[in-house]
């Protein structure tokens, strides 16, 4: 199975419904805080573009945020990302 991250900071309603799918597929994920880590968060930018939360990660990969995250369930490529190995 596919190695999941996501980068979340609390009272995030988005981080919330990205690890509430993530669940509801059994997929087993680390989350990482970085409501506190601006060293992480720069990092985050630098290597998404993005400033928001969440950020999800599969494999190494970023992935996007929820939104991506629910699009790419709906048109099934999600189960094919988390069938890869790391």
């Amino acid at each position: 199975m596919a190695e999941v991250v996501v980068y979340t900071t609390p009272f995030c309603g988005y981080c919330v419904r990205a690890k509430y799918l993530l669940e509801g597929k059994a997929v087993p994920f680390k989350e990482v805080d970085v409501s506190d880590d601006p060293a992480k968060r720069k990092w985050l930018l630098d290597v998404t573009r993005q400033r928001t939360v969440p950020q999800i990660f599969i494999n190494g990969k970023p992935v996007g945020g929820f939104d991506d995250l629910a699009r790419l369930n709906r048109s099934g490529e999600l189960d094919r990302l988390l069938a890869e190995s790391v």
